[in-house]
């Protein structure tokens, strides 16, 4: 379960790096899923301990809860373009939040003894 994982949030991440590409600050987004992927790589080939996949759902709720805007307006899926700044932070927080939870579960994965069936 856990390479499973690994791999698709680490393609996703890979994938929302991409699309930030044409993101006014890309600078700051890229390197942040960049690293996601980079975590769930490593748990994939085992080198991610359990305290490392901790300490970066740390960062990211950390930075998530910064982000998070003043006035939540929703997250406007259905819609391409920004009514407000406070529809960004709610998405760019989301994003941080969808990280912090996916290096959660890897860490709980990353714990329990690999079966050798």
């Amino acid at each position: 379960m856990r390479k499973v994982l690994s791999i698709v949030f680490g393609l996703l991440f890979v994938l929302f790096a991409a699309f930030q590409y044409n993101d006014p600050d890309p600078e700051v987004w890229i390197p942040i899923y960049g690293f996601a992927a980079m975590a769930c790589f490593m748990a994939y080939v085992g080198l991610a301990r359990w305290w490392f996949l901790v300490a970066m759902a740390i960062m990211y709720v950390v930075a998530a809860t910064y982000q998070w805007p003043p006035v939540f307006e929703g997250f406007m899926f259905s819609e391409t373009g920004m009514r407000s700044l406070n529809i960004e932070l709610a998405r760019e927080a989301g994003g941080l939040a969808i990280c912090a939870v996916v290096m959660l579960v890897l860490a709980v994965l990353s714990r329990q003894p690999v079966s050798r069936a």
